[in-house]
């Protein structure tokens, strides 16, 4: 209760102490602003000679429409005049939409001309946002970096920013004596819009001044606003405009060559391999508002690695989907249920690593594929004028086999995938004059299971409905979403998932679920329900609920973390947003939440402070810190009974410099630690950026995590007919490096380098076992055995627990350290838009070390003096428009 009282304590402070620096602005901050929507005029410029895209602003064309200016500020100084104006200009033919933007400078010396990637954003830079639909909850943005650089991104749910989408469009800038100019020309084909003869649509343009670090827009938007699309401006003048049906096709071919370590004997790992393929793919527009996306025999050889991470708690790591087919308009099939993570649909399940295992007795060699090769996969996907938003998938993988060598010297093939086929459908539409919507879900798997893999579900289905509505301009929302799921398979199957870490049905205290070996099926549900201000003036609050039942499980095509969960949870902001003589905006928030499972179990509850300053100099700093009197994990004894962690609290700050400069830092430190020294976490963050030319870009980041536990767990024995849950101290360290190098010789041609060297050591000590695992003292919890009852021995303990010379049971060595690099050299051409050549050089080291070395010891040993395995690749792809 004194953490609680000195949070609240300290957040009286902070707001009172806001107000006192912000005294003779703050009946101006406390505003709440409501702006006129602004309207523009465009005409066709059909029949006239074609806007030819180079910069200069010069075609006789343009000057068929006026420019518009009064762009206003809208970060940081809300409401006010910008540094310099802004001009734009939008006209259109029977094929394209262009515009024209003037970017003032009085000194052009000043214009930052930063390069990087397409969707990097760099340097100053201007935007435009199109609501082709006007239905205020979807846009499309093409974003005009004043060295020429691109950036594109679909925008969904009034304000989620896709960078994935990557249309053909035409862009070129130039400097002159009065700053810098963008002239823009974007197929029609490219946008989503109506067949009616009269439109308007919403448009936006946003403009960073990047030396103030300041943006400011066309349409005047208050500070921190409900929406980002519902608070466009108008385009009006859009006569006669034509769909277009899109039709792209994009073949593609992959060389590929492997070299590695080779291993003795084994006939799979001589040294080297290599491989071509080709594939195919397509967009194609079924009408102006729906596509079809088709992908066969896809490649991802240009994907950047996943970053090293290790779990000792039995669940799978989340990893970001990164494959171009899958990013691009993944919000249209987004459906998270319960937080981040658990979705019906997650779509790295699709091609992933075979499930099956051809390792056992008397096998000598292995093959096994590290992948499940993806036949097809096609989107059908779109948005309609009437406000129907649609997504389908479909998508087929192969059966895959492991070649397969005994101990005889015979060769077989083993079946370590099934022939699977995926179905997603997401459907949503939009009411109550576009502040409103409800939508639906539907997935499907079927598995074409052989006796061997008889441990798979056959088929698994998933479904759900949600809903968002808004009130009094969006400033209000209530929204929620229900799902349910059923999984079907042999006895085994269905066992098996009964069982997972996920479900944990053989849980021993557990009197509302067990393990039924007969089922066939799991039929469970989810959902939230939140209400909040989302809104008008500097106050959010939101309070919500989320269950998860025990059987719930949507793993074959989703994700789902755990199962077995109910949780309230409630949130309030203050906003800072009017600029005072020493920042420029902050926020400073407390968070509560409560958890319990089905069973009614009181698990957990939480109270969280947290807060974040962007200073006058453009330094920021990110604190927060919270209190945990109750943790109750229901996981932790993987099916024994619910386990109390000692009382935690934590706190972390983090802090960098201007991100605008040459070379930036930024450090961070996160400190946990719980009642007894019972577990704590030490995590010591460094992150540097520099720029030292405009074209050449390099960052480093640094962590470092100290994370020692007196009780992980290490093993389940039997000992006189009753479990024993065996627990250990354990020294957890992780170590990692993260290089990234950008290069760009010009904005269609780059270079970029990723390294990441990873660490991970795991240390163990002082053996115990569980005698009273919900016991508040953990001396009460655990028995540590002494040194009369341990013995270690050819890698093993062995555990002599009453003392009579006999070994009741052993237990292995727990300690391991282990050890990855992964890197990736690519460069990449758009030798014309929509085309591209890859050159691509990967590096892998996987392996173990010694925990009993250092750091620098295992990098020696176990990285430097490791053959890598090296992949190059070259891809070429060609984007036909017919």
């Amino acid at each position: 209760m004194k953490f609680i009282k000195l949070n609240l304590l300290i957040l009286v402070l902070t707001f009172t102490s806001f107000k006192i620096n912000a005294q003779g602005n703050s009946n101006k901050a406390e505003a709440n602003f409501s702006f006129a929507k602004r309207s523009y005029t465009t005409t066709s410029v059909t029949g006239k000679t074609p806007i030819k895209i180079d910069g200069l602003i010069e075609d006789a064309a343009w000057d068929a429409v006026e420019w518009t200016s009064d762009y206003v500020e809208w970060e940081p100084d809300n409401n006010t005049p910008p540094t310099y104006q802004t001009k734009m200009k939008i006209v259109y033919d029977d094929k394209n939409l262009y515009a024209a933007f003037r970017c003032y400078e009085p000194n052009p010396e000043m214009i930052v001309q930063r390069m990087g990637r397409r969707d990097d954003f760099p340097g100053d830079w201007v935007e435009l946002n199109i609501d082709s639909y006007n239905d205020d909850r979807t846009a499309f943005s093409f974003t005009m970096s004043a060295s020429g650089v691109k950036g594109d991104e679909f925008v969904s749910n009034n304000g989620n920013f896709d960078p994935s989408w990557n249309p053909i469009w035409y862009l070129k800038t130039n400097i002159d004596d009065e700053g810098w100019t963008a002239e823009v020309r974007i197929p029609l084909s490219q946008l989503r819009f109506s067949a009616d003869k009269d439109q308007v649509w919403g448009i936006q343009s946003t403009r960073r001044y990047f030396n103030n670090e300041e943006r400011s827009t066309w349409q005047p938007v208050p500070a921190n606003p409900a929406g980002w699309v519902s608070s466009f401006g108008e385009l009006r003048g859009l006569k006669n405009l034509k769909p277009q049906k899109q039709l792209e096709i994009q073949p593609y071919s992959v060389g590929k060559y492997n070299s590695y370590e080779a291993v003795s004997g084994n006939p799979f790992k001589d040294g080297k391999d290599g491989d071509l393929t080709v594939g195919l793919d397509a967009k194609i527009g079924v009408t102006n508002d729906l596509t079809v996306d088709l992908t066969i025999n896809p490649d991802f050889g240009q994907v950047e690695a996943d970053p090293g991470a290790v779990s000792l708690d039995g669940f799978e790591i989340f990893f970001e989907e990164r494959r171009p087919f899958f990013v691009e308009n993944k919000s249209v099939f987004d459906y998270r249920f319960a937080n981040s993570q658990d979705n019906l649909f997650f779509s790295r399940r699709i091609g992933r690593t075979p499930q099956g295992s051809a390792m056992g007795p008397n096998v000598a060699y292995v093959d096994q594929p590290n992948n499940t090769t993806i036949l097809g996969a096609a989107k059908f996907s779109g948005k309609t004028e009437n406000g129907w938003t649609i997504g389908v998938l479909e998508s087929v993988t192969a059966r895959e086999f492991a070649d397969v060598i005994g101990d005889n010297g015979s060769e077989t093939e083993k079946l370590v995938e099934p022939l699977t086929n995926y179905f997603v459908g997401r459907i949503q539409k939009d009411l109550n004059d576009r502040n409103s919507y409800v939508g639906g879900m539907f997935t499907a798997t079927h598995r074409n299971i052989e006796d061997e893999l008889s441990f798979l579900h056959t088929q698994a289905f998933s479904g759900g409905i949600d809903f968002k509505h808004n009130w009094k301009d969006r400033e209000y929302y209530l929204e929620g979403n229900a799902v349910m799921s059923q999984v079907r398979g042999s006895a085994e199957a269905i066992q098996n998932t009964q069982n997972s870490i996920v479900h944990l049905f053989q849980r021993v205290d557990a009197g509302h679920i067990e393990v039924d070996p007969t089922r066939t099926s799991l039929t469970g549900t989810g959902g939230r329900l939140e209400i909040g201000k989302g809104g008008g003036g500097n106050w959010r609050y939101s309070l919500g609920g989320k269950w998860l039942s025990p059987e719930l499980e949507t793993n074959d095509i989703g994700f789902l973390r755990q199962a077995d969960d109910i949780r309230q949870y409630a949130e309030v902001r203050r906003l800072f947003n009017k600029p005072t003589s020493w920042f420029r905006r902050a926020v400073i928030g407390l968070e509560q939440m409560t958890a319990f499972d089905f069973e009614g179990n009181y698990n957990r509850v939480q109270y969280e402070t947290k807060g974040f300053i962007n200073y006058k100099n453009n330094w920021w700093s990110e604190f927060g810190g919270a209190h945990k009197p109750r943790i109750f994990i229901n996981s932790f004894l993987r099916g024994g009974p619910r386990w109390r962690f000692n009382e935690e609290n934590y706190f972390y700050v983090f802090s960098g410099t201007d991100r605008r400069k040459k070379m930036s830092f930024d450090l961070g430190y996160v400190h946990s630690q719980a009642a007894q020294d019972a577990f704590g976490l030490r995590r010591y963050v460094f992150r540097t950026r520099y720029q030292p030319l405009n074209s050449l870009s390099l960052s480093l980041n640094l962590e470092y995590e100290a994370n020692p536990n007196r009780t992980q767990y290490v093993a389940e024995r039997n000992f006189n007919n009753q479990s024993r849950y065996i627990l250990g101290n354990i020294d957890q360290e992780t170590l990692s490096a993260t290089l990234r190098l950008n290069y760009n010789i010009n904005p269609n041609l780059t270079i970029q380098y990723y390294g990441q060297p990873f660490i991970f050591k795991a240390d163990y000590s002082n053996l115990n076992y569980v005698v009273d695992a919900t016991a508040e003292d953990i001396n009460d919890k655990v028995n540590w055995y002494d040194e009369n009852q341990v013995s270690f021995e050819e890698g093993s303990y062995l555990i002599d627990e009453n003392r009579d010379d006999v070994v009741d049971y052993r237990v292995s060595n727990p300690d391991f350290a282990f050890v990855q690099f992964r890197s990736n050299l690519v460069a990449r051409w758009e030798y014309i838009p929509g085309s591209e050549i890859y050159f691509v050089w990967s590096q892998g080291i996987n392996g173990y070390g010694d925990v009993n070395r250092d750091f620098s010891g295992i990098v020696d040993n176990q990285l430097l003096r490791q053959r890598p395995q090296n992949t190059f690749l070259i891809k070429a792809t060609y984007r036909f428009i017919l």
